[in-house]
């Protein structure tokens, strides 16, 4: 007797054999109940099926993208072009602003241009359907669609020209919040042609919304705290540089996301002489950025007590950081400085070595290997002097600077050295130039502003 010949399923034979390398179809029983027609109950439950697999995974894809941004900027962008796909929109715009009035503020466009984006907040708040979610208005805590902006009878008019204008016919808003985060902001998608999401749609969009919201909320307590910390870190560095006749200066510092310990100090000293400073405390967070402003302000002290004796100034904060916070060490180099003979004495802790840059030359000074603030029982190393020309300028800057490169440290110093031996000669005269085209030499492609784990400090002094 023959065995039972196998049904055809989805246009595919059964009878032709399986190739090598796959395992043959297990039989049909004779007694298995044939398929469901068309039109059935039974297939009606499995297309139900299929499409709720479908939207489940389209939902993983799109939220699995959304948790891999680490940025604020990122993930709101990442969120209009999840909710466009889900709603079936090409533009759109996010309008960031928590309800506790802490910020960050901003709003972001797909689609649309900053110039695009100034246009529609030409429009009345009230009148926008992002306004009146963010403002608490009638009919703004929830979705608010407008499935046909210009068959609206109360629609504003500056609303309707820039409609117009822009080429959009409705929109589709939903706002940004959650029980836990409270407010963030809303999300708006405009449609070209009348139209609006079907009840599955908005079902989606709802819950990706949920779901980016709470994102959202980590996303803004880590940019706050990187604020904080950069404000933080500024307000304890010079809030401006002094004026000294026969020297011009200029700085730069960039600090990292977590709040680091760079820091500067251009303070002017008796008998008309000038204290430059940089250094590094080891760490990150809060308790970097404060200890950099106690090292800080206790060489300021030093400096106006014996400035002239570079070595002296080091020593004292040794024995300072020491005693009081034994666990921490620190780099630091600090140069005496008597513009009117444009003579420079000064003394590193484990610092990275100035850079002059002339006419002439450019060159690293030479300054005596040292070990950091901290690490050994007593401090000591011989200062170093230095005689600059008319016309030079000493670059100090923190080790930041080299390691924002991502290179190797002989590399990064000779990237460093080309930087400074090619500025312009047209900028030779402006420190402030000066370090701008260093800066942008030697991290070039925008590393200079990148979040990094390394801050920067970059201090010009030009000799006259």
């Amino acid at each position: 007797m023959n065995a039972p010949h196998p049904p055809k399923v989805a246009g595919i034979d059964s009878t032709v054999p399986s190739p090598a390398h796959t395992v043959a179809p297990a039989p049909v029983a004779p007694d298995t109940p044939p398929a469901p027609p068309p039109g059935a109950p039974g297939a009606l439950l499995q297309d139900r099926l299929a499409g709720w697999v479908s939207d489940l995974t389209t939902l993983h894809e799109l939220t699995e993208r959304l948790a891999r941004t680490d940025a604020l900027a990122d993930a709101l962008t990442e969120l209009l072009r999840a909710g466009a796909a889900l709603v079936g929109a090409r533009r759109g715009l996010v309008v960031l602003e928590p309800g506790d009035g802490l910020g960050p503020a901003t709003t972001i466009g797909l689609g649309l241009a900053r110039a695009d984006l100034g246009h529609i907040e030409t429009v009345p708040r009230s009148a926008m359907a992002y306004g009146r979610i963010l403002d608490g208005l009638p009919d703004g805590d929830g979705e608010i669609a407008e499935p046909d902006l210009f068959a609206e009878d109360g629609l504003d008019p500056r609303h309707r020209e820039v409609a117009a204008r822009l080429g959009y016919a409705a929109s589709y808003a939903l706002p940004l919040a959650s029980d836990g985060a409270g407010r963030l902001g809303a999300a708006v998608w405009l449609y070209d042609e009348p139209a609006e999401p079907v009840e599955r749609q908005r079902h989606l969009v709802g819950l990706y919304a949920r779901y980016a919201t709470e994102h959202l909320a980590r996303l803004v307590e880590v940019e706050r705290t990187r604020a904080c910390m950069a404000t933080m870190a500024e307000e304890l560095l010079p809030s401006r540089l002094p004026r000294v006749a026969g020297v011009q200066l200029a700085a730069r510092h960039r600090t990292g996301p977590h709040g680091g310990g760079d820091w500067y100090d251009a303070l002017p000293l008796p008998d008309a002489a000038l204290g430059l400073a940089v250094g590094s405390v080891t760490g990150s967070g809060p308790s970097a950025v404060a200890a950099m402003g106690r090292l800080r302000a206790s060489l300021r002290a030093y400096a106006v007590m014996e400035g002239e004796d570079p070595v002296a100034v080091l020593s004292d904060l040794e024995l300072l950081l020491r005693l009081t916070e034994p666990a921490r060490s620190a780099t630091a180099l600090f140069a005496y400085c008597e513009p009117a003979l444009r003579k420079i004495t000064l003394a590193g802790a484990g610092h990275c070595p100035p850079l002059l840059v002339g006419e002439r030359r450019t060159e690293f000074v030479e300054t005596s290997v040292s070990a950091p603030l901290g690490m050994l029982a007593c401090w000591e190393a011989p200062s170093v002097e230095l005689q600059a020309e008319a016309g030079e300028t000493v670059l100090l800057y923190t080790d930041g600077l080299l390691h924002r490169t991502g290179d190797a440290t002989d590399r990064a110093f000779a990237r460093l050295h080309a930087a400074a031996a090619g500025v312009p000669r047209a900028l030779r005269h402006d420190p402030d130039a000066i370090a701008d085209h260093v800066l942008r030499t030697v991290l070039p492609d925008g590393l200079d502003a990148a979040d990094s784990d390394e801050d920067v400090v970059l201090l010009a002094a030009r000799f006259e």
